[in-house]
């Protein structure tokens, strides 16, 4: 660890210390937005907008290699792809919820099939294993703007918003009796979750985003009372996954994105374990108790 101790310290590798700040902006957004996925129910639905992701940047590198303006560029076409996937299961789930599931589906087959045929037709080499699976080091300082705002503008509406959001997560159609809009909850949230995607597939990737949106809070679920006390959790969890990853990827030479999925996944397995195992001696002890009684 005191190699990657020395990098930070050094002014000659800059990228270290924009890759830790990016860790710790990200851990926000995976705290927080990840707890609202994961009360919701909703990680097969962020999983599609993902996966619909790598068709935006392999069009707009296919247009690029075409002669296309330099603003069409892999992260606007990541977006587009991204919004339109968001308004178009938001539009499925409100107006045919039946149909949901195909749609997601079909959205992530065909978001990730139109990427591979777009990067194939791409003059040159376009490698999709770097959208796939990211690479925080390459994260720059114009990224770390972008995630700083996108982490004060997510913060700011759930705080002013909390109760409503708070509300239509646990029940929306008591929510909507009380006069709570959950349908605009509901769209923002997908908006919301869209753009962070975008951003955020750059530490991770396309294909591990979903994991860190789910895992760390996933975990403090364990141990959480409430959707707040849960964000709270998710977000030191994922800043401890975060930048331990980072730290364990640099000594040792690894993937950052996979080493930070993998300590999120093991201590998730943990936690779920420990919880399997502390019903099932509950339930034995209840048993053990009923039969003493009848006895």
């Amino acid at each position: 660890m005191s190699g990657f101790l020395q990098a930070l310290l050094n002014p000659a590798v800059p990228f270290v210390r924009n890759a830790l700040i990016g860790s710790v902006l990200a851990a926000f957004l995976f705290g927080v937005l990840g707890s609202l996925v994961t009360v919701r129910r909703i990680a097969g639905l962020a999983g599609a907008i993902s996966h619909t992701v790598l068709g935006g940047i392999g069009l707009a590198l296919f247009l690029a290699s075409r002669g296309a303006p330099k603003w069409i560029s892999p992260m606007l076409g990541a977006l587009v792809f991204a919004i339109l996937a968001a308004l178009t299961i938001s539009v499925v789930s409100l107006k045919a919820k039946q149909r949901e599931d195909t749609v997601i589906n079909a959205l992530w087959a065909i978001g990730m099939s139109l990427g591979v045929v777009f990067l194939a037709k791409t003059p040159g080499y376009a490698d999709p294993m770097s959208y796939l699976f990211g690479n925080i080091l390459l994260v720059t300082s114009g990224d770390l703007y972008l995630l700083a705002a996108l982490n004060v503008i997510v913060i700011a509406l759930v705080a002013r918003y909390y109760r409503h959001i708070e509300a239509a997560s646990f029940d929306e159609e008591f929510a909507a009796t009380k006069g709570v809009p959950v349908t605009a909850i509901y769209l923002g949230l997908l908006l919301i979750i869209a753009i962070a995607i975008v951003l955020l597939q750059t530490f991770v990737g396309i294909v591990m985003v979903i994991a860190m949106l789910t895992l760390p809070a996933g975990t403090a679920g364990y141990f959480s009372r409430n959707l707040v006390g849960m964000m709270i959790h998710a977000t030191i969890l994922s800043l401890v996954f975060s930048v331990s990853g980072l730290a364990v990827s640099w000594t040792f030479d690894l993937p950052a994105g996979a080493v930070i999925v993998l300590l999120s996944g093991a201590v998730f397995l943990a936690f779920s374990m420990g919880n399997m195992l502390s019903k099932r001696n509950r339930r034995k002890a209840d048993q053990q108790t009923g039969l003493e009684r009848s006895a």
